[in-house]
């Protein structure tokens, strides 16, 4: 099993530094932070821009994997956003990990003024960004231009940041719980991202993972490939995964036996969400991490 961390993007630079740091030293896989302009109860609480950020941690560090948790196309464009995401990879020396998804229906989806989407609408929207990054984060050359026209996003002779800093382009790990979502990750994902089923709670949430799983093992069966990296959000099951030593062993015990290869959990908090002592890292640490980096499997 491999850990990840995120870091929500709420402190001022020096202790987010310090966070950062430390999340690498105690041998995490991966740290992440939430992409999001601002987040459900947190909205008018400090929040920082998330690809700042990110690039910063990747100054601030050496060997740990950085990520999204997850972006999505509410309020961007492939374009830009491609420009941004081959830039700080470059600067992390190839380390980084897009995490992206449909997007929300909260603040995000309507603090541009945008009109609300059907269901079906976010999931086409998804795809074709995601589709469209795909494209642009392959791109290794200035010679020409990248052109597309669909529904939600155009480009005319775009251009990239020139080599990928990875090849073919840095992986894709795609939340998505849906059929046609998990499809998607068949298609183009390294890895799956996942906060288990909307409203439900211990035993229930741990039962639709399994389900959720097993409909992504149909998906890559129908598209004739054997496995993708499968990365567990853990602190959406209701029970708060730092909260003691028996809910960690609880966590990793059950994701292991699931299949998943990453649990991702959230850095304490003095109040809610995810309220706990920062203690319970270096426990975590202890129990788990090995302190050495590990990698990420590629297609």
């Amino acid at each position: 099993m491999r850990f990840g961390i995120v870091i929500l993007p709420q402190y001022p630079w020096p202790e987010a530094r310090r966070r950062w740091r430390k999340a690498e030293e105690l041998g995490f896989d991966h740290a992440w932070t939430y992409d999001h302009l601002s987040w459900r109860t947190l909205v008018d609480q400090p929040w920082g821009a998330t690809i700042p950020l990110l690039t910063a941690a990747a100054t601030a560090t050496e060997r740990i994997r950085l990520g999204t948790f997850v972006s999505s196309p509410n309020y961007r464009h492939p374009v830009p956003f491609a420009k941004d995401l081959a830039s700080v990879d470059e600067i992390s020396g190839g380390r980084f990990l897009l995490g992206v998804g449909s997007g929300g229906t909260g603040f995000d989806a309507h603090v541009l003024g945008r009109h609300e989407l059907t269901p079906r609408q976010r999931h086409d929207r998804f795809a074709e960004f995601t589709r469209d990054l795909d494209v642009l984060l392959r791109f290794e050359t200035e010679t020409g231009g990248i052109s597309f026209d669909g529904q939600y996003y155009r480009a005319v002779d775009a251009r990239m940041v020139g080599e990928p800093a990875q090849v073919p382009r840095m992986p894709f790990v795609l939340a998505a719980n849906g059929p046609k979502g998990l499809r998607l990750v068949a298609d183009l994902g390294q890895g799956w991202a996942t906060t288990g089923p909307d409203g439900l709670r211990g035993d229930d949430w741990w039962a639709g993972v399994a389900g959720l799983s097993r409909r992504l093992d149909d998906a890559l069966a129908d598209a004739g490939r054997d496995t993708v990296d499968r990365y567990l959000a853990v602190d959406f099951c209701g029970t708060y995964a730092l909260s003691s030593p028996d809910a960690v062993d609880d966590a990793v015990g059950r994701a292991t036996e699931l299949g998943f290869t990453d649990l991702i959990l959230h850095w304490p908090r003095e109040g809610d969400p995810y309220r706990g002592a920062e203690s319970a890292l270096d426990d975590l640490a202890t129990r788990h991490l090995s302190g050495n980096f590990r990698g990420m499997r590629s297609d």
